[in-house]
């Protein structure tokens, strides 16, 4: 900095080129929280570490010390206030040229063109958002209006890339003499028209799903700060330290509050189904770097694992019950074993050089077998653990992808599949302090939100199917935005309209029976 000062460079200029020039070093499986949104990220999201900055030189610190004492006008100013909205703000117009600065210099404000792809840039960007806007949904209500306003439009600002990502195809143009001509015109691609509107309705669904709440009444939240007295049983002993309590009434939920929480719940988990499995069909489309396939072993799994999958007899619930899933870190862990192996056997199996490292002196058919049984074992993980961060694999995936359009599908799909686990995640929260309430003896129970249906529990697990999950949610009977009170009268509705079912069942019966005995009667 000396040297800088007797060259005759002024303090300002030193410091403003300090700013520009310090950035923190970038992760592919991170993201940045905006300034203007930062919190606390829950559940899947992932967070990107920000750099800190070394502590100065004694004689740094004096001067920088004595700059920031100056007057406040020798003060850089940002240039989204020189042309900013109304009180103070940056308006529409500056934050969508600040966004897209951002995705053009690839993430390096010093655009020394050391920044990552642009894919990349748009993934972080996405997950960005979500985790500034999300991020602190921590209780069950309603997303405030200012910041519904601020998802709904900058998410358009970054999905709007989409309507110019284009394949041609085929099309016929009548000249004027009548000819007919076969053209090649453009349009949006094939997976983006399919999957864009889809997953914009599951993100209207969720938001509507939290607005439902806004009129709930039997369950209210404690401060972090409350007394333990105060809150009882229902005090948190899990790693979601800084989530609210939950308090429900001495005697518990009413029926029917707990058969809409249920209601809600199912609703919701339908949702991350459907998101799951887009994000899941959007990485599967993704290539696997040879990035990631150079840093694998040539053996993964270890001999205890390999050996239990290799047996004659397999059975994926058996195998799972002998392993420690207790916590995050060792699903995980497995999750990044199982994905390894499943791609050293298929290079093994298509190599055919015996000389190669990666030759096997196991039959094909063999290690066919061997990679379906590892794949059943990852689709039960995925939904019994739905809400586990993202293997190896994929965030190697996300961060070598050079595909715009695969970046913004997995990005939208991923924040919404969180955003689903966490509304789960909550509505777990209010009916484990319900059954608290009804029997204490209870507490001891782990509250882990899984996907249960028939094909899990029966053992004849399969992929999830995007479409498949977008019509079972459109099926569903009750319409997706009802409150507490809607419901309540609509159950009502049910239960009268079963009444008059099996009242009319009923008598159908007594005529028929009536009619019998008529016809017995008649008969000599």
């Amino acid at each position: 900095m000396v040297r800088f000062l007797k060259r005759g460079y002024s303090l300002e200029r030193f410091l403003q080129g300090k700013g520009m020039f310090e950035h923190s070093e970038r992760k592919a499986h991170s993201l940045i929280l905006e300034s203007n949104g930062s919190s606390v990220v829950d559940d899947k999201m992932l967070s990107r570490s920000q750099g800190s900055r070394s502590p100065g030189k004694p004689l740094e610190a004096q001067i920088i010390g004595s700059a920031l004492d100056r007057s406040s006008d020798h003060v850089p100013r940002s240039r989204l206030k020189k042309d900013g909205g109304c009180n103070g703000h940056p308006s529409d117009m500056e934050l969508m040229k600040e966004r897209f600065a951002k995705l053009l210099l690839g993430e390096d404000m010093s655009g020394s063109g050391k920044g990552v792809s642009s894919a990349l840039a748009l993934s972080n960007a996405i997950t960005n958002l979500a985790a500034s806007v999300f991020g602190e949904q921590w209780r069950l209500e309603p997303m405030s209006a200012e910041r519904k306003q601020r998802w709904r439009k900058e998410i358009d600002w970054l999905l709007s890339v989409t309507d110019h990502i284009v394949e041609f195809v085929p099309s016929q143009q009548v000249s004027k003499d009548g000819t007919n001509m076969e053209i090649m015109v453009t349009q949006q691609r094939k997976d983006l028209h399919m999957n864009i509107p889809a997953l914009r309705k599951l993100d209207a669904m969720l938001i509507e799903y939290l607005d439902n709440f806004k009129d709930h009444n039997e369950f209210w939240y404690l401060s972090r700060d409350a007394d333990e007295s105060e809150k009882g049983n229902a005090q948190r002993k899990d790693d979601k330290w800084w989530l609210p309590t939950v308090k429900v009434p001495p005697n518990g939920l009413s029926e029917v509050s707990t058969k809409w929480l249920q209601y809600q719940k199912e609703l919701v988990n339908q949702v991350l189904k459907a998101a799951m499995a887009i994000n899941a069909n959007v990485l599967m489309e993704m290539e696997i770097p040879e990035a990631y396939i150079e840093s694998l072993p040539k053996a993964s799994l270890g001999d205890s694992l390999y050996r239990s999958i290799t047996v004659d007899v397999f059975d994926p619930e058996e195998f799972l019950s002998s392993i420690d899933l207790s916590t995050e870190h060792k699903i995980l862990d497995l999750k990044n074993k199982i994905e390894a192996s499943i791609i050293i056997w298929r290079r093994k199996m298509h190599n055919k050089d015996a000389k190669s490292p990666w030759g096997s002196a196991v039959s094909l058919e063999k290690r066919e077998q061997f990679e379906e049984r590892a794949e059943t074992i990852l689709l039960i993980l995925k939904h019994r653990f739905p809400g586990i961060p993202q293997s190896a694999l994929d965030i190697s995936k996300i961060q070598y992808n050079k595909d715009v359009g695969y970046s913004i599908l997995e990005g939208y799909s991923r924040i919404l599949e969180s955003l689903a686990f966490t509304v789960i995640s909550r509505i777990e929260d209010v009916l484990y302090a319900d059954s608290l309430a009804r029997d204490p003896t209870l507490r001891e129970s782990k509250r882990r939100p899984c996907l249960t249906n028939s094909e899990t529990i029966s053992g004849t697990v399969k992929a999830l199917d995007p479409q498949e999950e977008i019509e079972k949610l459109n099926k569903m009977e009750a319409p997706a935005s009802m409150t507490l009170s809607d419901f309540m009268g609509w159950h009502l509705d049910q239960d009268t309209e079963a009444k008059k079912k099996e009242s009319s069942g009923n008598l159908e019966d007594m005529l028929k029976l009536e009619n019998g005995n008529l016809m017995m009667k008649k008969s000599p």
